[in-house]
């Protein structure tokens, strides 16, 4: 049963790349992505894909992969005891987009499947990913948006769904030594096998699927905003922040690179240019300092219209 269960998401998983690259080819209407396929020595394969110089896109990566072996690094198998000695796969599709214009977010997600394996036992297996968006210059019709698209995407799982994940990301995506958020949040959840397989894989589908249609109206709508140097430096600052985030925090990225993973792929969302200024304060009134007065914390955004 435990292959039956791989093989079905894996499938979907592939499918919703091409799917998801076409439409972005679309969109940007002026690049094509470009394909990696790969081979893992120790066990598995993945494609990826990259998007450069488009006309929205400055540089964007779509990746599937699916990595499996005979055991878990050390790391990894003593922060879960029930997995040691357990073969296992993981497979999944990340997406980074990194656009030109200074007023389209950054957004990223992540759809995955993990299940470890010993033989005479029952399989041990958990879906995680989310989506989370990362403004500079947030619209805050743009933000609710997003949010609703992601609540609706959830609520055939149970009202509960929605503010507990949206949660969780608020709290995963948090900078502890900035004392910011990463940007103004969206999904996320691991480890998740509370209902049955089905269940569990229809809702990381839901998931995957509420992606565009969350963030290609922002595109739409903000695409031709005009923008100059100023915009496009604090841009490049605020991507530091993002760096600083995958190199430190992000569980996908150290679990790449601590199982062997192409280090080529999983530095794929790093974005092409960020800079670093020493004790950067935002001019006060300016839509640089509204940005951290209002974006950079949680906050339920759509309690506070009433929804």
């Amino acid at each position: 049963m435990s292959h039956a269960y791989l093989e079905k998401v894996r499938l979907y998983l592939l499918d919703f790349q091409d799917r998801l690259c076409r439409e972005l080819v679309r969109t940007d209407g002026g690049a094509e992505f470009s394909e990696d396929a790969w081979t893992r020595e120790e066990g598995g394969d993945g494609r990826s894909r990259v998007i450069s110089d488009g006309r929205v896109f400055e540089k964007g990566g779509v990746n599937f992969s699916h990595v499996f072996g005979a055991s878990l690094p050390p790391s990894a198998s003593a922060a879960r005891p029930e997995l040691a000695g357990r073969s296992f796969h993981a497979v999944g599709v990340s997406w980074v987009l990194h656009p030109h214009s200074p007023h389209l977010p950054t957004t990223h997600g992540n759809v995955r499947f993990f299940i470890a394996e010993k033989e005479g036992e029952a399989p041990v297996w958990w879906f995680g990913g989310g989506i989370d968006l990362t403004p500079y210059y947030p619209v805050h019709a743009d933000v609710l948006h997003w949010h609703r698209t992601v609540r609706d995407a959830c609520a055939p799982f149970g009202d509960e769904v929605y503010p507990r994940f949206k949660r969780w990301c608020d709290d995963y995506f948090y900078l502890r030594h900035r004392g910011e958020t990463r940007g103004v949040g969206g999904l996320f959840f691991d480890d998740l096998n509370e209902w049955d397989f089905e269940t569990c894989f229809a809702f990381q589908q839901a998931v995957a699927e509420a992606f565009l249609p969350a963030w290609l109206p922002i595109v739409a709508a903000r695409r031709d905003d005009a923008f100059g140097e100023r915009e496009r430096t604090f841009q490049n600052y605020r991507r530091g922040r993002y760096v600083e985030f995958n190199l430190v925090y992000d569980r996908g990225t150290l679990f790449g690179l601590q199982s062997g993973g192409r280090t080529e792929s999983i530095l794929m969302s790093m974005p092409p240019v960020a800079h670093w200024v020493y004790q950067y304060q935002p001019e006060q009134g300016s839509r640089e300092a509204d940005l951290y007065a209002h974006y950079l914390h949680a906050r339920d955004w759509l309690g506070e219209v009433g929804e």
